[in-house]
């Protein structure tokens, strides 16, 4: 990396994405090398650069009042004998901090999931952490993207069917791609983890009682959830086909709304019916 001194040759918007740039090397090697556990004398080395760097844009006139002001909440709360996870977390407020300074508005396929690398699950130095060694699905529960186009959408709803203990994503062939990078992103390494794989939908049947997620069903809370089956999702524009609403046999279970607009995102709604269904097997 750079010597800090160095940053002074930049300017507007350029000093402010380099110096993001910085903090965020920084937040990724900590978190790869197992971030607050592990590699002491690289942490220290790190964290110094970090603390560096913020007292440079506390002191610079070019800052401005607030990146000013948020550098200096970063001095305060990293400085030893800080708790690393505190650290780690002013040091990413300060990035976020600086990208808005500099226009940056992060779409959430830019954001990081530092908690994956299992070092970040609580931010209590030594507390356990409550993630799960190995996969434990339940067995039987699978849900089919029948033509769902965004990558995004596709990457968030594996992330939840992972987390939720799906067996299996099942997708249409004319479904966005998993591997998408906007898939990959948004399902934040899940796409490696939960099994997935394109089918027809005439092969729904044989893996257990179709149902789907769309209008006019019965209400969530009052609906039957099988044992095993395969919950359908419809495409974003289209929701549900006919040919998918005929294999589900008039099972539709639906999330009742009381907003104008009666309609959420299908990754969202998915996220809803999948927990209403997991927590009672």
């Amino acid at each position: 990396m750079i010597q800090v001194r160095q940053l002074a040759k930049l300017h507007g918007v350029a000093r402010s994405r380099k110096c993001a740039l910085l903090l965020e090397r920084i937040e990724l090697e900590l978190s790869a090398q197992g971030f607050p556990a592990a590699a002491d004398a690289r942490r220290a080395e790190l964290l110094a650069y970090a603390l560096d760097l913020a007292a440079f844009l506390a002191g610079s006139p070019e800052s401005g009042a607030e990146l000013a002001a948020a550098s200096l909440r970063c001095l305060e709360t990293a400085r030893p004998p800080a708790a690393p996870a505190a650290a780690f977390r002013a040091i990413d407020d300060l990035r976020h901090h600086i990208a808005r300074a500099s226009g940056q508005a992060p779409a959430d396929w830019d954001l990081h999931d530092f908690r994956a690398q299992g070092s970040l699950a609580s931010d209590r130095e030594g507390a356990p952490s409550t993630a799960i060694g190995g996969r434990s699905p339940l067995p039987g529960t699978r849900v089919f993207l029948e033509d769902i186009r965004s990558p995004f959408n596709v990457g968030t709803i594996i992330r939840t069917a992972e987390a939720l203990g799906f067996e299996e994503v099942l997708l249409s062939p004319a479904c966005a791609d998993p591997r998408h990078p906007r898939a990959e992103r948004s399902a934040m390494g899940a796409v490696d983890l939960v099994p997935w794989r394109r089918c027809p939908l005439e092969e729904l049947p044989a893996l257990g009682e179709v149902f789907a997620l769309e209008l006019g069903g019965a209400a969530i809370g009052d609906f039957a959830f099988p044992r095993r089956g395969v919950l359908v999702l419809g495409s974003e524009e289209l929701g549900v086909s006919a040919a998918a609403l005929a294999l589900a046999g008039g099972r539709r279970v639906s999330i009742p709304m009381r907003g104008l607009k009666a309609s959420i995102n299908v990754a969202v709604a998915f996220g809803i019916a999948a927990q209403a269904w997991v927590s009672g097997l």
